[in-house]
């Protein structure tokens, strides 16, 4: 672990870290007194754990240690094997989505493409997807949330989630989903005031959560309603990204097809142009599926 650290603290420049340089700096990467700053612990604590002088370390200071020196999840992980402590399961559904998987969702102009979190929030988007379904940016978090929009509104147009054929469908694979995921992070306080929020808003919710039911088939194609272009077909593929519990979902149209041109006229549109104003704050290897919207 002490060879570990030291090999971590020397690649990193104190730009990296958000420090000055400063002066007669003999030493590569980041001197000892700053990895503990950043850490939140004594620079003689880090020197003694650098010296494998010191007791193992909590999963506390671990944490900031990998904070500190800028860790990628494997690394994070190594350094909890290596000090006897192996690393805990994630509080609650991970909304950190890679940059590789935000460079890709770009790079998918003819596709819309989301990521959404183990609750269905959606944490990430392109431009297409903004424009057939809806502005994200403009929404705050509690609002992009598709398993609360499903039940508890609002119903745009009078159409239940953006106009989606299969909404009710959809209803039920959520909730499921979300069952899942509250018994996989039982500790976490946003998963458990989603629940509480559906259950206390949503008479359908609270039928489909007591029958405890976890797994549903999804469609493979479904049809949005939009208010400007009309209706759109698309396929649906889903990949999971297993390491952070989320999903990216892409929906394509038909090559030629009038849902292409659709694609193709929103593309040029872009969100703000086929969607109304922001309602106020109320407070790889993937492994392709079937689709969840």
């Amino acid at each position: 672990m002490a060879a570990f650290l030291r090999s971590r603290r020397e690649r990193i420049s104190p730009g990296d870290a958000g420090l000055p340089r400063g002066p007669r700096r003999r030493t590569p990467g980041l001197r000892r007194e700053e990895v503990a700053q950043l850490a939140f612990i004594s620079t003689e604590y880090y020197t003694r754990l650098e010296q494998a002088r010191a007791p193992r370390p909590s999963h506390e200071v671990l944490a900031g240690l990998a904070r500190a020196l800028r860790l990628t999840d494997a690394e994070r992980d190594h350094l909890h094997h290596l000090a006897g402590a192996p690393p805990l399961p994630p509080a609650g559904p991970s909304r950190e989505v890679r940059q590789s998987i935000r460079d890709l969702l770009r790079r998918l102009p003819q596709a819309a493409a989301t990521v959404t979190s183990a609750t269905s929030e959606v944490i990430a988007w392109n431009d297409l997807a903004a424009a057939l379904m809806e502005d994200f940016s403009a929404l705050p978090r509690h609002d992009r949330n598709l398993v609360r929009r499903v039940f508890l509104g609002p119903h745009t147009h009078g159409q239940r989630l953006y106009g989606v054929s299969d909404a009710n469908e959809f209803a039920v694979q959520a909730t499921q989903r979300l069952r899942a995921a509250a018994a996989r992070y039982p500790d976490d306080p946003e998963t458990a005031e989603l629940v509480g929020e559906l259950l206390a808003g949503s008479e359908e919710f609270a039928r489909l959560w007591d029958s405890h039911d976890v797994s549903a088939d999804s469609a493979l194609s479904k049809t949005f309603q939009h208010p400007v272009v009309g209706p759109v077909t698309v396929n649906c593929d889903v990949l999971d990204i297993t390491d952070r519990d989320q999903q990216v979902v892409i929906y394509t149209a038909e090559p030629g097809s009038p849902s292409a041109e659709a694609l193709q006229l929103l593309s040029v549109i872009g969100a703000r142009h086929t969607t109304g104003p922001a309602r106020p704050a109320r407070r790889p290897s993937p492994s392709p599926q079937s689709c969840s919207t």
